[in-house]
């Protein structure tokens, strides 16, 4: 069992070190999801298929996220994680060759749905073992830390894998990402600790305690936060180009700066669980929303738009952490799947961001995606104040439910 409350020097640097590799895992896993969305026209392109099926491609993955990943994190909770974050890390870098060799769409499709299972295991076996080996006051930043890899690929992964697709072919990029899933993978077997899978329950405990009201609640909360921050994001490009009048390069670097924006704000947002996650998942989703109306009544100045765009991206980011936070502390007992839920809620949350938008696109065009988005922002912001008072059944082994929520946000 790694020592979790180690202040040494040297276990200071041994914990920097298992939380750069844990890192290195969700970077490279986020950098394979940007990849497809940056070269979707080469694909279809190179395959003689529409832009919508190779488009399935990205929704193959979202799904397995969704449904593969705590359906493997439950049938996985009694195991050790190191041996758990290993396996998930070995099939996701097999999985990704198949394109590189030559497989057929019908079949790389199939792979990325078992590929999003592996990264939604991968996430909540890294979160679990990153909470495990840090002092309980640092869980957030710990969970701060795996999270972000996902972050700061969005501001690198979709322009590197474009000049990649651009320069060498998109197979050869995907020939890029199963060598850097395979360094991620020996890091990961040479340097992540063991960690027990500790529980005071079983596996139907972790079902009971992962899906109680409480935990479905705030899963509800980011669910709707995502889904208000997709209604925009999904139509960025659009929003520069017919409402604040942005074009050319300067699309680029408005995106480039947006991935940036969210990457730091994904770090700052451990800091925030840890000083309070209740009210910092309150305080984003009220930063969220006031980005969003930002956009909608004064997104036709070039400066306000891109003032709220940045404030989009940091605060749609940084309250991931505290969410996650938040619904491993109320699964109590719960917490080795409930770490799985975030991420399969924040995928269903930004499919229906994604549809509400394009919906309301077909019926008032971009204006209405943002008015659309500002309402779920708004309901989440509601939801969240509601959902502050929720406390634990019971007191928890695990690493995050152990370490009651600061007292100021009672």
């Amino acid at each position: 069992m790694p020592d979790r409350g180690s202040r040494s020097g040297a276990g200071r640097s041994r914990t920097a070190i298992i939380l750069g590799v844990l890192f290195t895992g969700t970077f490279v896993m986020g950098c394979a999801e940007m990849l497809v969305a940056g070269m979707l026209d080469l694909m279809a392109a190179d395959l003689a298929v529409p832009l919508s099926a190779v488009g399935a491609l990205v929704s193959a993955n979202a799904l397995g996220i969704a449904i593969g990943g705590p359906l493997l994190t439950f049938l996985t909770a009694r195991l050790g994680r190191r041996p758990v974050l290993l396996a998930a890390l070995a099939v996701f870098t097999g999985l990704n060759l198949l394109p590189a060799l030559g497989a057929g769409l019908e079949t790389f499709i199939a792979a990325r749905l078992v590929i999003g299972a592996a990264e939604g295991l991968f996430i909540a076996a890294a979160i679990t073992t990153a909470t495990s080996i840090v002092p309980r006051e640092l869980t957030g930043r710990a969970m701060a830390v795996v999270i972000s890899g996902f972050a700061v690929s969005g501001a690198v992964g979709m322009p590197l894998g474009r000049m990649l697709g651009d320069a060498v072919g998109w197979r050869v990029s995907f020939g890029a990402v199963v060598l850097a899933a395979a360094v991620a993978l020996l890091l990961a077997l040479f340097v992540v600790p063991p960690v027990p899978a500790e529980s005071e329950v079983g596996m139907m405990g972790q079902l009971r305690f992962a899906f109680a009201p409480r935990v479905l609640a705030v899963l509800g909360v980011g669910v709707l936060l995502f889904a208000g921050s997709s209604a925009a994001q999904t139509y960025l490009v659009p929003f520069m180009e017919g409402v604040a009048g942005i074009s050319g390069p300067w699309i680029g670097v408005c995106l480039m700066g947006f991935g940036i924006a969210a990457a730091v704000g994904s770090f700052g947002g451990g800091r925030f669980a840890d000083a309070g996650a209740p009210r910092a998942l309150i305080l984003g989703a009220i930063f969220v929303a006031a980005s969003l109306i930002a956009m909608v009544f004064w997104g036709a100045n070039p400066v306000v738009a891109v003032i709220a765009l940045l404030g989009l991206g940091m605060c749609g980011a940084g309250v991931t952490s505290p969410w996650q936070h938040r619904v491993e502390h109320l699964a109590g007992p719960g917490a080795i799947l409930a770490a799985a839920l975030p991420a399969s809620a924040g995928n269903l949350g930004d499919a229906i961001g994604a549809f509400s938008g394009g919906q309301a696109i077909d019926i008032g065009g971009i204006p209405a995606a943002l008015v659309t988005a500002v309402i779920l922002a708004t309901v989440s912001i509601a939801a969240a104040i509601a959902s502050r008072s929720l406390r634990p059944a019971v007191s928890s082994q695990t690493a995050v439910s152990r370490q009651p929520e600061p007292a100021m946000d009672h």
